[in-house]
């Protein structure tokens, strides 16, 4: 008996699981690279809380959706329920690609979609209707330009790669994606940052366009040969005119898709001359000028001073060193500090970088400090031209001296004797000591406070403990505050979502749904215009807030589909904030 009483538990659990259902289906499972693909994400049981996979890390890109859609039905006093989630998709590259898991919350548990698997082919011929064939090709007047400023520079010699999207007259842009970023390998690169995209028109291919600047690079080849700039490659929606007309006369648009590349450019970089190279060249390029500067040159004892050693002017400021100075051993010199205050406009690299020495004198006397110099080439003239700096010399009026000898430098004062003007410190005539017993922990004045603070905390333990049962209990107590707890969630999300205009959207619309599970205590799939109307109405809820939050509530599903900027976004997030305050404040 015991056996079977098991047996029909176990029947009835694996029934009750069986019954909540969710699960990912596809259009089709095999398709073109110019195809669209449907996914659906289905339930027959109401869900919160939905995740959808990462698309663009599988492989395919949103060009629709999401769409939400909710069923219920009664046949025969059986009912049935149906709530699914439409997204559309384009895939972005070739291969067997692997939709992930899509996530939901039923009844306070997790459920996951299985992973699909989606082989994308090359691109198909698409069966077309003649009145809908665009009327100009989107191949013929869209191109990605890449104009190189100088295709056989010096090695760290500055060059500029802008990138340009020409487009005619007859087509517009509607939105466009980085396939693949250029690779400067081998360069040293800036990108230079573009606040606003702004069309222009100029002339390309004897012939007027509009163009768009979308990038821009400053590039310092650091070898010579051939060096090989890989492309930008675009995926780019436009809108191009068909030969079909509206009323007034005016060819109707239809969406086109197209990729692009601005191909891959060879740059040819001639090495720096031999003839004439400094010694001390260590790869500055450009036009500098060079200083070398003591902030004092005359101190005493126990004093110090800066040695400034600076360069200033247009070149590959950031891709060298500056020469070290070289002092005598009397004087004892620390690791630089460098600085460097370099600007990159689209000419290249300009400003200053200085590298400042603390030294500190050990004994008096007069040093010299010999002079620095800097090489560089120079553009202008293809040739090399040294700095000097100068001779400085140092004079310490006071301080421990040096045992002179004939034939002793003063430079050479580390093999020098010093004379010591006091051999002996003062003796200290006051102490500070410290007994080296300790105190016994056992019977001190924490031992005892540690033994009685458990009982101390009884009190509290048994206040917390009955607090901790009373709200386990309250079940309704605890269902609202935890729909409380998803509003604000979902309402912080949407305040993060402002610059995204769908994903504002949808968890605008979450928000206030879990607002209205919070206060009403009815669930999504009861949530219609009448019934949240007739509710709120009836918790004293002003027939005027009432409508703007329907008003709004409809107005998400619209919104994201619709053309909108980020001052109607933002009005839109403070609408709903005031809103739902004003709903709290006045339902009861």
């Amino acid at each position: 008996m015991k056996k079977y009483f098991i047996i029909l538990i176990l029947f009835i659990t694996n029934t009750l699981f069986a019954q909540v259902q969710f699960e990912a289906k596809v259009s089709k499972n095999s398709l073109g690279l110019n195809e669209k693909l449907r996914i659906d994400f289905t339930m027959n049981a109401d869900g919160d809380n939905f995740s959808p996979p990462n698309f663009e890390a599988s492989g395919f890109r949103v060009v629709g959706g999401p769409s939400q859609s909710i069923s219920q039905s009664w046949i025969n006093g059986k009912s049935s329920f149906n709530k699914s989630y439409t997204y559309i998709l384009m895939p972005t590259q070739k291969g067997s690609l692997t939709i992930r898991q899509a996530t939901i919350e039923i009844n306070n548990q997790i459920y996951k979609t299985l992973p699909v698997k989606i082989n994308v082919t090359n691109a198909v011929e698409l069966p077309k209707n003649p009145n809908e064939m665009p009327a100009v090709s989107a191949d013929d007047n869209l191109y990605l330009v890449a104009d190189i400023s100088n295709s056989n520079p010096y090695v760290n010699e500055p060059i500029t790669v802008v990138y340009k999207l020409y487009f005619s007259y007859n087509i517009g842009i509607s939105n466009w994606r980085e396939l693949s970023k250029p690779k400067y390998n081998d360069f040293w690169s800036q990108n230079i940052d573009i606040k606003q995209l702004v069309a222009e028109e100029g002339m390309f291919k004897g012939e007027r366009y509009r163009y768009v600047v979308l990038r821009k690079t400053v590039l310092y080849p650091q070898k010579s040969g051939k060096l090989e700039i890989e492309p930008l490659s675009l995926d780019i929606d436009c809108q191009v005119p068909t030969n079909r007309r509206n009323f007034w006369g005016q060819p109707i648009l239809a969406e086109d898709n197209k990729r692009v590349s601005a191909g891959s450019k060879v740059i040819n970089v001639k090495p720096l001359p031999e003839a004439g190279k400094p010694i001390d060249f260590n790869g500055a390029v450009g036009t500098f000028d060079f200083k070398v500067t003591p902030s004092k040159t005359t101190l005493k004892n126990g004093e110090s001073f800066d040695l400034t050693v600076k360069v200033v002017g247009k070149g590959n400021l950031k891709l060298f060193n500056l020469p070290k100075p070289v002092v005598p051993a009397a004087l004892e010199m620390y690791e630089p500090e460098h600085t460097e205050n370099v600007s990159t406009p689209l000419t290249g690299m300009t400003g200053s970088i200085t590298d400042k020495y603390t030294i500190i004198p050990q004994f008096k006397g007069n040093y010299q400090i010999k002079p620095l110099t800097f090489s560089y080439f120079d553009l202008s003239s293809k040739r090399y031209k040294t700095i000097n700096s100068g001779e400085i010399v140092i004079n310490v009026l006071d301080g421990p001296g040096i045992a002179a000898s004939p034939n002793v430098a003063q430079s050479e004062v580390a093999k020098n004797k010093i004379e010591t003007a006091k051999s002996f410190a003062y003796i200290k005539q006051k102490t500070t000591l410290k007994s080296t017993e300790k105190d016994d922990f056992l019977g001190s004045g924490l031992f005892y406070s540690l033994l009685i603070l458990p009982f101390l905390a009884i009190p509290f333990v048994v206040v917390a403990k009955k607090k901790k049962e009373a709200l386990d209990n309250d079940v309704i107590g605890n269902k609202i505050r935890k729909s409380n707890a998803l509003a604000k969630k979902y309402l912080s999300e949407a305040n993060k979502q402002l610059a995204n205009k769908e994903a504002f959207y949808v968890a605008l619309e979450k928000a206030m749904h879990n607002f209205l599970k919070a206060k009403l205590s009815i669930e999504t799939s009861e949530m219609t215009k009448e019934k949240i109307t007739e509710i709120l109405l009836s918790r004293k809820g002003n027939p005027e807030t009432v409508s703007e939050f329907i008003k709004l509530t409809e107005n998400c599903d619209f919104a994201r589909y619709a053309p909108s900027t980020e001052a109607s976004i933002q009005q839109d997030y403070d609408k709903a904030v005031s809103i739902i305050s004003d709903l709290a404040k006045q339902i009861v």
